[in-house]
């Protein structure tokens, strides 16, 4: 078990989790839909094997890239520690258990399911020929909130879409200071990124860009549904914001040695109190 957690990298589900949090008690708060404990747990565990297919197919697909690039030759396979057939085989069973509690919540979430699958996996091969492919990452994260809400009414709205914009917004422009440290590498190996594509100035101002676009999708919310959120919402907000901002004054042009204190710490910290901000105040409006 904890060689495979390794192989996930289960600690990085702390950045879809808590927006995956929102989604569903935003259904529970916002509509006549009733807190179950069995649907909560059933959308954990989508989150757990959903997040678990989408990275060990990626460690699966690009072993042969991760054993060249000096940064990634320590990971699970190129390093040993699992073999390719066991990353598979993992990859195959969390897409059944997905699909199978997806049958366990609601129609339309069994009916999304394979399309689901499909955008998480078919992330992993997007760098072999689109510069896109943090997008397509993006995207793949930005589903936990709306299929959460789902989960919860079996319907789509346009709250729960925004949260997920800001997701696929966030993502996106994280990933591309992630990407960073692959710049030159990518370019040698013909793989495509906006870093590799742009340069790492160019890079940077889309992310910022990307930010600025995300900032937004937290902050309509506001004016969508007035009354709706009070002040604790609003420090979530701030927090969130300013998070995104402290990541573009850590990663400059000329010194990238702070990425990934800007990838794993600042963003995992912005997306686990902004929700917890939300779930407060989604508290505080029912017991008032």
């Amino acid at each position: 078990m904890k060689k495979y957690f390794s192989l996930v990298l289960f600690a990085h589900s702390i950045f879809a989790l808590p927006f995956a949090m929102i989604g569903f008690f935003l259904g529970v708060t916002t509509t006549e839909s009733p807190f179950l404990w069995q649907k909560l747990i059933l959308v954990l565990l989508c989150m757990v094997f959903a997040r678990n297919s989408a990275m060990a197919f990626n460690r699966y697909l690009d072993r042969a890239i991760d054993a060249k690039n000096p940064r990634t030759q320590m990971r699970d396979i190129p390093a040993g520690k699992v073999s390719a057939n066991e990353a598979l085989t993992f990859v195959i069973i969390n897409c059944a258990l997905f699909i199978l509690a997806t049958f366990f919540i609601n129609r339309l979430c069994f009916f999304l399911s394979p399309i689901a699958l499909f955008v998480v996996l078919f992330y992993s091969y997007t760098k072999r020929f689109t510069a896109l492919c943090h997008f397509v990452l993006g995207l793949g994260l930005s589903l936990a909130p709306i299929g959460a809400y789902i989960a919860v009414t079996g319907h789509f709205a346009l709250v729960p879409v925004l949260y997920s914009l800001a997701v696929l917004f966030w993502v996106s422009g994280f990933d591309i200071i992630y990407a960073l440290q692959d710049e030159d590498f990518d370019r040698e190996e013909a793989l495509f990124s906006i870093p590799s594509t742009l340069g790492i100035k160019n890079a940077l101002n889309v992310s910022i860009l990307l930010h600025v676009l995300s900032a937004a999708c937290v902050i309509l919310p506001i004016f969508l549904m007035p009354n709706t959120f009070s002040w604790v919402y609003y420090i979530g907000v701030f927090f969130f914001c300013s998070a995104l901002i402290y990541q573009h004054l850590l990663v400059k042009p000329t010194d990238i040695s702070k990425v990934n204190r800007a990838f794993a710490t600042t963003n995992g910290m912005a997306s686990v109190i902004f929700a917890l901000c939300f779930l407060i105040d989604a508290l505080l409006k029912n017991f008032s």
